[in-house]
């Protein structure tokens, strides 16, 4: 479901307006499973027992980077239906069945600045993984060779730091390090309480996903500088779907080194 959510909240990684998160319905999960052996979506929601106004069904297969390919090209807006409100999901082996619907008449859904936390918090373990697989390894970035590094933990305070300043930028259509109060890396980690020997941070804008954030710092020289940096022990992470002109996803990671 990560993927179905991410598009949504970037509005199709900028192309449309950014919708709330879709929340999990054990109705629909039902629903997903019936509609797996037939029948229709809508038909499958109202025999689960949800009353269902519209329903979408999709089917998915492979792996997340598949998945998400697929639905970008060919199925991103059905899920980013504004009317959407509630989602389901089937599994069996490597097919997933999804079942998305509204219930009744709903009031149109307005932005939301941050994404759900726990679905902010699976996003930001999916990035700690590729990261640490590549300290873990050793790469070049740009002239530079890096051999491995130690795997970093994740900070909760980091991960605050990480949100306030994904949701500056997306609220107030901006792209820097230092924020629009003039505001450094360092100053924002500091203000959320978190002692510091060493800060480090990396921007993205655009990226509807784990893998393709991680993959263009990797490709950036000073990001992947930063990432491979063995100084740094503990990262967080956040996103915030843009407000402004900008639609797309605004990422932050913070790099740091506590204090011991």
């Amino acid at each position: 479901m990560s993927a179905v959510q991410l598009l949504r909240v970037s509005g199709c990684a900028g192309e449309l307006p950014a919708l709330r998160p879709l929340q999990h319905n054990v109705l629909l999960d039902r629903a997903a499973a019936l509609w797996s052996v037939g029948g229709s979506p809508l038909t499958a929601a109202e025999r689960s027992g949800y009353q269902a106004a519209s329903a979408v069904g999709l089917r998915l297969r492979g792996s997340d980077d598949a998945i998400m390919r697929s639905l970008r090209q060919t199925r991103c807006r059905a899920v980013a239906l504004e009317s959407l409100r509630d989602i389901g999901v089937y599994r069996s082996g490597a097919q997933y069945w999804l079942v998305i619907a509204s219930a009744g008449s709903l009031a149109p859904a307005r932005p939301q600045l941050l994404a759900d936390r726990s679905q902010t918090s699976t996003v930001a373990l999916r990035v700690l993984d590729e990261v640490n697989a590549v300290r873990a390894k050793g790469t070049r970035c740009g002239d530079r060779s890096f051999g491995p590094a130690p795997a970093l933990q994740l900070s909760g305070t980091l991960g605050n730091a990480a949100s306030e300043h994904a949701a500056d930028m997306a609220q107030h259509d901006y792209f820097e390090h230092v924020d629009l109060g003039g505001h450094s890396p360092a100053d924002r980690v500091r203000a959320s309480g978190y002692r510091y020997t060493l800060v480090g941070e990396n921007i993205a804008y655009g990226p509807a996903s784990a893998d393709e954030v991680v993959a263009g710092w990797l490709h950036s020289p000073g990001h992947c500088e930063n990432i491979m940096d063995s100084r740094f022990i503990e990262m967080g992470l956040a996103y915030a779907p843009g407000q402004g002109t900008r639609r797309g996803l605004y990422w932050d990671q913070e790099l740091a080194a506590p204090v011991k």
